[in-house]
């Protein structure tokens, strides 16, 4: 629910601030404001989580953002909508969101045994999917068609029936609680940064997570000007790339047990990461839109695999008591990852084209790789934190 419910606003967000202002800075903000909360409040969201009822952040998260959906929606429809308005909306629902994701990936563990976390994350990735990446963002658009506040009302509602049903799930506090539980936060951070770093197969996932997140995003921060101008694709084009890449996702997804009855996790994570490489090279090289497509189709696959593996292994390696923090830390590196590779992408297209990116995103993920080739079964096989 919560998924179609963003999905929706994919496709309704950004329609909404370009029909308040066509000032290319305003916009570009309205972006930043979304991945700037997982910065400056990720980290508290993770001792948070450890320290309190984590069904109940949930629930009282999403209730919070189904009222600032409402008041946005009732300053649409009163014509009293301005951008800073939207803006402070936008920030505001990402402040949730951090907390919401960051919360909501504690849970499962809690629910689920350890030996299904891996076909249990890959039902929760079809669902994402789906709901985020392909049925919502194409509803929204129709939607705000019909009427800019219309999407947004029905996001409330989906992210309010989410809180319900989150409600209902029976959830008891984590299993195993810290000896000496701190009484500053602070210091619980800090305990989520010891054990990431002290534990050498979470260490290596995580700064895996944060070079590649690094090239990836160099890359696609200029993925709209790459499918516009370098492939001739235009605006429909570009979003026909993203659509192929979800489907291949769903494919994915779809084949995860499959795949992890078949093969160990430490050849999913080097497959992955080989395939991650050579699209960046592929989509250096072409100047094909067909063969581009292909390429989306493979990464995608590769993507939502690789998201659901390592997740898996986070969640099988870490104790549960502690899973909030260590998970902020974790989602602190992705997102700084890609926010250093966004500001670096810009940069090295103007000096070397729009495939100088590609070709940055292609050297640098062949090092790593080749860094940390001979560790990713040990990152894979990561002991049970009760042994």
């Amino acid at each position: 629910m919560s998924n179609i419910g963003d999905g929706l606003e994919l496709a309704a967000g950004p329609l909404l601030v370009a029909s308040v202002t066509r000032d290319p800075v305003l916009v570009a903000m309205a972006a930043l404001l979304q991945r700037l909360p997982w910065v400056l409040f990720g980290l508290y969201a993770g001792a948070l989580a450890d320290r309190h009822d984590r069904r109940r952040i949930v629930m009282g998260v999403d209730l919070t953002r189904a009222v600032i959906l409402t008041v946005l929606s009732t300053t649409i429809l009163t014509g009293h909508v301005q951008v800073w308005i939207v803006l402070v909306a936008i920030f505001l629902l990402g402040v949730a969101e951090t907390f919401a994701d960051t919360t909501s990936s504690t849970l499962l563990p809690m629910v689920v045994d350890r030996a299904d976390l891996g076909i249990a994350n890959s039902r929760l990735q079809t669902g994402f999917i789906t709901m985020n990446q392909l049925a919502g963002p194409p509803i929204g658009a129709a939607l705000f068609a019909l009427g800019s506040a219309v999407p947004f009302l029905a996001q409330a509602v989906c992210v309010a029936a989410g809180a319900l049903l989150v409600g209902k799930m029976s959830v008891g506090r984590p299993k195993v609680l810290d000896d000496q539980p701190s009484r500053r936060v602070r210091e619980d951070i800090a305990t989520g940064f010891r054990w990431l770093w002290g534990h050498p197969a979470v260490r290596t996932l995580a700064l895996t997570i944060l070079t590649f997140n690094v090239t990836f995003g160099a890359a696609w921060s200029v993925l709209v000007l790459y499918a516009t101008d370098h492939l001739g694709m235009g605006e429909v084009g570009f979003g026909l790339l993203t659509t192929v890449s979800a489907v291949g996702g769903l494919l994915g997804t779809a084949s995860y047990g499959w795949l992890e009855r078949r093969f160990p996790l430490g050849t999913i994570m080097r497959g992955g990461l080989v395939i991650e490489t050579l699209t960046h090279l592929g989509l250096a090289l072409t100047t094909s839109p067909v063969v581009a497509m292909v390429i989306f189709f493979c990464f995608g696959a590769h993507a939502f695999v690789w998201g659901t593996t390592a997740r898996t292994v986070r969640q099988r390696a870490v104790p549960e008591h502690i899973q909030g923090r260590v998970s902020s830390v974790y989602m602190l590196g992705m997102m700084g990852g890609l926010v250093v590779g966004q500001a670096l992408g810009g940069p090295i297209a103007s000096a070397f084209g729009l495939t100088g990116p590609f070709w940055f995103a292609f050297g640098g993920s062949a090092v790593i790789l080749a860094l940390i080739w001979r560790q990713l079964p040990a990152i894979a096989h990561a002991p049970d934190p009760a042994e």
